[in-house]
């Protein structure tokens, strides 16, 4: 076991909802037909001021205050996102500045919806190795702005949020008991985000040809997903060597109600221990575990000596699970 502790988690979330009739008015969709395919129901969004980090920041304030911490106190910021304020610098230094610190250690992963489980396997391997005393970590999304509403099979997925841990070193009986992780790059154009690199520079041209929003070829993306997040799944239990029963706690990447029954069908995880929100939030990307965590959290889902299983798969393809006793 990996001994860290979780002191604090924040959440930050656009005041405005996106519900599936408004969606209603912008594109050739229903909400049934969108409940059935994705059990989405509503989404937030934010207005065109705000920014990733600004979500960040909110979450990391929220997430302070619980820990009882100054943001001074924090020696790394590591901020899992695919949609972060600027190419360069990174949103954690953003962050920095937005919370008036300097000094730590403050960089991006950049992993899809996996990015959160990226960021707390370099988080807790930094902790353990005694590199790292307090580090936040983060995963955010700001969707709305590369989504295309024109295209009916995208556009009702996406929502926008962030959601922080606070994690230090413990000497308690808690921790990351078992993770991996994984990527396939050959399979990266069926989700992927085409212009706005190097590849494809921004210009009148790409951008008329919306080029620079989410292009995701749906069927080939689900049957990907529900086949490494149950591998991934399924290592992450033998490598603890516990079973389905031993999990009190199953919290997902949150895309798509079908890849999450899936998930836990092949794994024989029992529906009652699976935790969603898609409903409410949409796909928020990376931001989707540590929200839902969050959210378990603040309804008495979770106490000491809870263990909770996390699974993603995201753009790259990535995918990742890891098993922690909190």
């Amino acid at each position: 076991m990996r001994k860290i502790k979780i002191v604090g988690l924040g959440v930050g979330l656009p005041e405005k909802v996106l519900t599936n009739a408004d969606l209603e008015k912008i594109v050739d969709t229903t909400d049934e037909w969108i409940i059935e395919r994705t059990g989405i129901k509503e989404r937030r969004i934010v207005d065109a001021n705000t920014a990733t980090s600004d979500l960040v920041i909110t979450a990391t304030k929220e997430a302070l205050k619980q820990a009882n911490l100054k943001a001074s106190d924090l020696d790394t910021i590591i901020v899992g996102t695919s949609t972060p304020d600027t190419l360069f610098p990174a949103t954690a230094c953003w962050v920095q500045k937005g919370l008036g610190i300097s000094g730590q250690a403050a960089f991006d992963v950049s992993a899809g919806c996996c990015g959160f489980l990226y960021a707390l396997e370099i988080a807790t391997n930094l902790v353990a190795g005694g590199i790292s005393k307090k580090v936040l970590v983060v995963g955010a999304e700001i969707l709305s702005k590369i989504t295309n509403y024109q295209d009916r099979a995208t556009c009702v997925l996406f929502g926008d949020g962030a959601g922080a841990f606070i994690v230090v070193p413990t000497d308690e009986d808690r921790g990351i008991i078992s993770s991996n992780w994984g990527a396939d790059g050959n399979l990266a154009e069926l989700l992927y985000q085409p212009a706005g690199g190097s590849r494809i520079p921004s210009t009148c041209e790409s951008v008329e040809k919306k080029l620079h929003t989410v292009h995701m070829a749906g069927n080939e993306v689900f049957k990907n997903a529900v086949r490494e997040m149950e591998t991934a799944t399924l290592t992450a239990l033998q490598d603890a060597k516990m079973t389905a029963e031993d999990i009190d706690l199953f919290i997902s990447h949150q895309a798509n109600t079908r890849i999450i029954e899936a998930t836990i069908k092949r794994a024989k995880i029992p529906w009652e221990k699976t935790y969603m929100t898609i409903h409410k939030y949409g796909n928020i990307s990376a931001a989707s575990i540590p929200v839902a965590l969050h959210d378990a959290y603040h309804e008495g889902r979770i106490k000491d000596g809870t263990k909770i299983l996390f699974a993603a798969f995201g753009a790259g393809f990535t995918w990742a699970a890891s098993i922690l006793k909190w």
